[in-house]
C-alpha cells in the first residue's frame, strides 16, 4: 500500500515543468529508510479538478542522492495503460533529479550531547540607582535569608546553565561602579577584583564573589551595557573559527533600570547577532524597562543606529517582579525560553554540526 506524504506545487502552462528545490522530512517520506521504495506520480493539472494521470516511477532516496555533484539522475515516467496499448510506447516523459541530499536537522539536545559547551558570563549592575547596599530598601541589600533579587536571578539561571559547562568556571563582571584605589568608574570589572582571572567556580562562586565585593565598591553610573556586551563578544568572535558546534556564549545581565548608552548597545547587539552568543537580561526592581523590551526584538528585528539589521534575535528580557512569588524554576524557564532555538539557529546558519553525532 502506498501513502501520499508529499505533494509538490503545480507548474502551469508548460510541457517542461521545473520544480523549485524543496525539503521533505525523511521520516514522512520513507520512514527514515533511504533504501525504501517510494513512488513518484505525475499528473496533468486541470482547473476543474479532473487531473489526468501522466505516469509514475519508483525509486528511493538513496538512488536520488546519486544526483549529487551535478550529475543528474533520470527516471522514465510510465503510464501502464498506455504501455499496454502501444508497442512503440517508451514513456510519458523523463523526470530529471538534478540534486538530492540528506541533511540532519539537529536539535538543541543534539548539540549539547554532541559536546557543545555553553560559556556563561554574568554582568551585574552596580549603579547608584540601586540604592546603598546597607539600606534594606536597596536592591543589593542581602536580607537575613541571605538573598536579594540579584542573587535570586543568578541562582535561577546559573544553576541550569552550569550543567552545560564541564569546568563550571564562569566570568562574573560588574558595571557602573567606582573601584579602589583610584575610584574610577568601570563598566566591565571582575567582581573578584582579579582582571586576569575573573572566573568563579560555579554559581556559588559567583554569589560569594558578589557578596564579598559589595562593601569595597562605590555605586555610581551611568548604566552602560555596550562595554560588557563587547567584552563577551570578543571571546565569541574567536569561537567563529570553530569547525563544529563547540562553544556558545551566554551573557546574563542583571540590571535595575534604563540604559544610558542605548545607541552603542543596539550596535553591540546587532554585531553580536553574527556570533555564537545570546544575551539574557533580567530586570530587577520596579523601574520602566521599555528599553529592555525594545532590545528583545520578538516582533521585529533590531537595528543598529547605522541602520544595519540584526542577523537574528539574540536578546531575551524577563522582569523579575513578575516572578517574585513564583518558584525559582518558573523564573529559570522564562529566562531560558528562547535560548535553545537561538543556539540551534546560529549553528544552522553557520552549517556547523555537533562535535560528536552520538553522546560519549
Amino acid at each position: 500500500m502506498w501513502y501520499g506524504p508529499h505533494r509538490e506545487n503545480v507548474i502551469k502552462y508548460t510541457l517542461d515543468p521545473v520544480w523549485k528545490p524543496f525539503t521533505v522530512p525523511l521520516i514522512s517520506l520513507c520512514d527514515g529508510d533511504i533504501e525504501k521504495q517510494i513512488k513518484v506520480v505525475c499528473y496533468d493539472y486541470d482547473n476543474d479538478g479532473g487531473h489526468d494521470f501522466i505516469g509514475d516511477f519508483q525509486t528511493s532516496v538513496a538512488k536520488m542522492c546519486e544526483s549529487q555533484d551535478m550529475c543528474p539522475v533520470e527516471f522514465e515516467c510510465i503510464n501502464p495503460k498506455k504501455q499496454k496499448k502501444k508497442r512503440s510506447y517508451k514513456n510519458s516523459g523523463i523526470i530529471i533529479v538534478k540534486s538530492c541530499k540528506v541533511t540532519r536537522d539537529c536539535s538543541f539536545l543534539d548539540y549539547i550531547l554532541g559536546g557543545c559547551q555553553l560559556m556563561f558570563t554574568v554582568g551585574i549592575d552596580f549603579t547608584a540607582s540601586n540604592g546603598n547596599p546597607r539600606d534594606p530598601t536597596s536592591l543589593h541589600y542581602i536580607n537575613p535569608m541571605g538573598t536579594n533579587e540579584y542573587l535570586s536571578a543568578i541562582w535561577a539561571v546559573g544553576q541550569i546553565i552550569q550543567d552545560y559547562d564541564t569546568d563550571k568556571m564562569f566570568p562574573a563582571l560588574g558595571f557602573g561602579a567606582q573601584l579602589p584605589p583610584d575610584w574610577k568608574v568601570s563598566h566591565e570589572f571582575a567582581i573578584n577584583f582579579n582582571p586576569t582571572n575573573p572566573f568563579c567556580l560555579g554559581v556559588d562562586g559567583i554569589a560569594q564573589a558578589y557578596s564579598t565585593c559589595l562593601p569595597h565598591i562605590r555605586f555610581y553610573g551611568p548604566t552602560n551595557f555596550s562595554p560588557i556586551i563587547n567584552h563577551v563578544a570578543r571571546f565569541a568572535a574567536q569561537a567563529t573559527q570553530q569547525e563544529s558546534a563547540a562553544q556558545y556564549f551566554i551573557l546574563l545581565i542583571i540590571t535595575d533600570g534604563v540604559i544610558s548608552d542605548m545607541d552603542e548597545t543596539r550596535h553591540a547587539v546587532v554585531q553580536a547577532s553574527k556570533l555564537p552568543m545570546s544575551i539574557i537580561i533580567v530586570g530587577v526592581g520596579n523601574a520602566d524597562f521599555a528599553a529592555m523590551e525594545f532590545l528583545d526584538a520578538d516582533t521585529r528585528m533590531l537595528r543598529s543606529y547605522t541602520g544595519e539589521e540584526a542577523v537574528r534575535d539574540i536578546v531575551q528580557f524577563v522582569p523579575f517582579r513578575e516572578f517574585r512569588s513564583a518558584p525559582k524554576e518558573t523564573l529559570a524557564k522564562a529566562v531560558l525560553a528562547e535560548l535553545p532555538q537561538q543556539v540551534v539557529q546560529y549553528f544552522k546558519l553557520q552549517n556547523l554540526s555537533p562535535i560528536r553525532s552520538e553522546p560519549a
